[in-house]
């Protein structure tokens, strides 16, 4: 997957906070570091359209991407992104070199599937709750998945699905379940809506109930 992305960037030599402001306003370019592994960190410019182009894709926050400086090809994760405050435009990006055979830390989106379709939701007149977009996890640069999958089909009105429900890839383990059952985060839930009670729930249910008795 890592040649899926790829980035050609410049060492950067002129530094402080006054050349990235001319960097960024002049030459359309976007400051940025990379660091980790056994070398010296190292300022680097990127091209703006060519970043942020890539930025679009979701896979890019999680991929192992290709760094091309000069000559030369790093593998590294996007590790930190600095946006402005009022605009959205990139500010600055941080890369973290990686090494095919060390473990490392990345956050994975989540995608919910059958949202609509779920019983809490389709059933019982609830509306989904996240309380999580993605997940920190750990694994090998090889492993990482491009997103982890929820299926919200079964869940209803006031069950909470956890950290510890979701089925995650071998080899790929919760940053947070390591530190113990303690740290189960609550990832999305099904409420009653604002104004709703319990009682359209039991609605809900003696509705499905008849018509299920019809069908008989």
């Amino acid at each position: 997957m890592s040649g899926q992305f790829e980035l050609h960037a410049e060492v950067r030599e002129d530094l402080g906070k006054g050349a990235s402001r001319r960097l960024r306003r002049l030459a359309d370019l976007v400051p940025a570091i990379i660091y980790g592994g056994d070398k010296a960190p190292q300022p680097l410019t990127l091209i703006r359209k060519d970043l942020e182009k890539a930025l679009e894709n979701e896979a890019f926050y999680s991929h192992v991407l290709t760094i091309n400086v000069g000559k030369e090809k790093q593998k590294a994760i996007l590790k930190d992104l600095q946006r402005h405050p009022a605009r959205e435009s990139v500010m600055h990006a941080d890369f973290l070199r990686v090494e095919e055979n060390k473990v490392l830390k990345v956050h994975v989106p989540i995608h919910f599937i059958n949202e609509a379709k779920a019983h809490g939701v389709k059933v019982q007149g609830g509306i989904v709750q996240h309380q999580a977009t993605d997940i920190e996890v750990q694994c090998l640069p090889g492993n990482i998945p491009e997103y982890i999958e929820v299926d919200m089909l079964k869940v209803e009105i006031g069950q909470i699905i956890h950290l510890s429900d979701i089925a995650l890839p071998e080899g790929v383990t919760s940053v947070a379940l390591a530190l113990g059952e303690d740290h189960d985060l609550a990832i999305a839930s099904i409420i009653t809506p604002k104004g709703g009670s319990d009682a359209a729930a039991d609605e809900a249910g003696e509705t499905e109930a008849t018509e299920d008795d019809s069908e008989d």
